[in-house]
């Protein structure tokens, strides 16, 4: 697996999407990539076409080992976006070791590699989750650590995925196409229409 030079740790990769839009999720990914992974189609998930986004999460899904999720708009409201997005990445890292055991059997690894004391954890930015295991946070994590990469990814592709499913409810907002962002255009739907059922009502639009 994926280890960290000084600790000789299995590092899991942090990484949210979504701390800036208007509306909708803030959602997040958490990851460990294993030594036969592809790294060439990683990056900054910023730094991808959308097309580029969706194969690598494809084969992110297919041979990592990956959780993903979301916290709602009226949660963001109720405990800021900072603490909306440490959630998610905490649920991600749960949802990740939800499909331990799965992985472990269809790759022939033993559990207990992935013990929790083997775990390390790097998150994008300045802060790290609450989870049970050693995490320090880098600031541009996601263009230096190929798993902080991947968990940005499968954040962002979730969150957009989401976001086009609000768009078939609410077309009038046109969330499949800035999913969410303070653009011109959602500020201007806003204005006109009013605050859709997904808006954050904490955020200035």
């Amino acid at each position: 697996m994926e280890a960290s030079d000084a600790m000789d740790k299995i590092i899991v990769g942090f990484d949210e999407a979504g701390r800036g839009p208007l509306a909708g999720p803030v959602s997040a990914g958490a990851v460990i990539l294993p030594d036969d992974f592809p790294l060439e189609i990683l990056n900054d998930s910023k730094k991808m076409s959308e097309a580029r986004r969706e194969m690598a999460e494809s084969v992110i899904k297919e041979k990592a080992l990956w959780g993903f999720a979301v916290v709602d708009h009226a949660t963001i409201d109720k405990i800021n976006i900072l603490q909306a997005s440490l959630l998610a990445m905490r649920l991600a890292f749960e949802d990740m070791l939800l499909r331990l055991d799965a992985w472990c059997d269809s790759r022939g690894i033993e559990k207990s590699v992935f013990a929790l004391d083997n775990l390390q954890g790097i998150s994008d930015g300045n802060f790290c989750p609450e989870v049970p295991i050693e995490c320090r946070a880098v600031v541009k994590a996601d263009s230096k650590f190929a798993q902080v990469m991947a968990a940005s990814i499968i954040a962002k592709v979730g969150r957009d995925r989401i976001m086009r499913e609000y768009d078939a409810r609410y077309p009038e907002y046109g969330y499949a196409r800035h999913k969410g962002y303070p653009t011109a255009a959602h500020k201007e739907a806003c204005r006109r229409l009013g605050p859709s059922p997904i808006q954050r009502l904490t955020f200035k639009y």
